[in-house]
């Protein structure tokens, strides 16, 4: 199919988009990398009267560490994300992350912040920043608003983000001493979306957990907070016996629906695969913490 007649206008700026937006109306879109937008025009899943594109706005893009926390522009690529020496020195989750996210020319052109406010349950970059427990940035006419990732996801392509705004930038507070992460996933091949998936993030003293948040991917309409496995770990040391508990422990949170990738049952099988998959990482690779 061929995608539909819309109009396309380029913004130089954050108040120049958010003009050509209220221009436009509600059923205008913004233009990042494209990546999952330009398929949707394609099959006539998405029929905006106007396209704005914000891939040139300077103040979109970028990586910078202010105060512990890590700023990335909404509008920064895959490819820059996981070539950012501040990445991976202070977020190496999503350094990990990256090279999981489709293929080296998506990555090239798609965006961090076109991922996120896509909200695809099988993106792993939206579970990252849950379990990063960053905010996500927006503008609009009435200023700034900043959304915890916890709740900025609402449901399948659904997210709180109003119709009049735009996605500026995700903060993330820098890893700390004792911080330590992993993120896997299983796919039928590399490139494909996910079957399942974990972004896993604890702080242990020692072999004790301190805090934990696993967040699955491909495994419900949104990223879903295995909340029973993070309260098997909290408080206890880390060996395989206690991998085991939380890896089952996931199950009480999910509950996948079938699709071309397998039944639920198939599904839940492959949550407590990965689950215990990550904290066996955590366990046998230590701390990674900012520089």
């Amino acid at each position: 199919m061929k995608a539909p007649d819309f109009a396309y206008v380029r913004a130089s700026s954050i108040e120049e988009a958010l003009r050509l937006k209220a221009e436009h109306g509600a059923s205008a879109r913004w233009l990042a990398g494209g990546q999952s937008l330009l398929a949707a025009l394609a099959f006539r899943l998405s029929e905006p009267t106007a396209l704005i594109d914000v891939s040139r706005i300077e103040s979109l893009a970028g990586v910078s560490l202010i105060d512990g926390t890590v700023r990335i522009g909404a509008a920064t690529t895959h490819a820059a994300l996981g070539n950012s020496a501040v990445i991976r020195a202070n977020v190496p989750l999503l350094a990990d992350a990256v090279p999981l996210v489709a293929h080296v020319a998506i990555r090239n052109r798609g965006t961090i912040g076109g991922s996120l406010a896509f909200a695809d349950p099988a993106s792993e970059l939206c579970a990252c920043c849950v379990s990063l427990d960053a905010f996500l940035v927006a503008v609009g006419p009435d200023g700034e608003r900043r959304i915890a990732a916890r709740d900025f996801f609402q449901g399948l392509y659904a997210t709180s983000l109003r119709d009049d705004e735009l996605l500026a930038a995700v903060e993330i507070p820098a890893a700390k001493t004792g911080q330590r992460h992993a993120i896997e996933e299983v796919a039928r091949r590399a490139g494909d979306y996910a079957m399942a998936g974990v972004a896993a993030v604890l702080t242990v003293d020692g072999r004790r957990v301190s805090s934990a948040r696993l967040t699955c991917f491909a495994l419900g309409d949104r990223p879903v907070s295995a909340a029973a496995a993070e309260a098997v770990l909290v408080g206890r040391e880390l060996d395989e016996a206690i991998i085991d508990e939380a890896a089952g422990a996931a199950l009480a949170d999910i509950d996948p629906s079938a699709d071309l990738n397998g039944s639920a049952a198939t599904k839940k099988h492959l949550a407590s695969v990965v689950v215990k998959r990550a904290l066996m990482r955590i366990l046998s690779t230590g701390v990674r913490v900012a520089a």
